[in-house]
């Protein structure tokens, strides 16, 4: 069995996950825009998975836009987004949270029709491994 550990950017919050991810998502709907502030939001789900709060419980919070589906959980003290189990059976994970290597690619970009303009020819900008001086 697979177990990955994640926490925030503060380090109030910290998971382990115990289980395989069934998928892994690039979602470019506008509602991915605006709960990331970015192009799209990298997701990974599992029907068996299962999360175990191993600190900052008390720091996690969830919000569901309300007549849809979309949902996130996020450090209430720094923002950070972080696991969600607030639709039935489905764990959903934020890769970016997580601290352990993920050795699955994504499956797929979804919401392809909403990608934002200024997302969609990245491979020209010019690339830096640092700040820019």
């Amino acid at each position: 069995m697979t177990k990955h550990v994640g926490s925030c950017l503060c380090s109030t919050v910290k998971f382990e996950i115990h289980g395989d991810f069934d998928s892994f998502y690039l979602c470019h709907c506008k509602h991915c825009q605006k709960d990331t502030g970015s192009a799209y939001a990298s997701n990974l789900f599992s029907q068996s998975a299962k999360l175990t709060w191993l600190a900052g419980v008390d720091s996690v919070t969830s919000f569901t836009l309300p007549g849809t589906r979309h949902s996130k959980s996020f450090c209430r003290s720094c923002g950070s987004a972080l696991p969600s189990t607030q639709l039935t059976n489905l764990l959903v994970v934020p890769a970016g949270c997580l601290d352990t290597e993920i050795a699955t690619l994504p499956t797929a970009q979804i919401f392809t029709s909403s990608k934002a303009a200024w997302g969609r020819a990245i491979s020209d900008v010019p690339e830096f491994e640092g700040l820019p001086e």
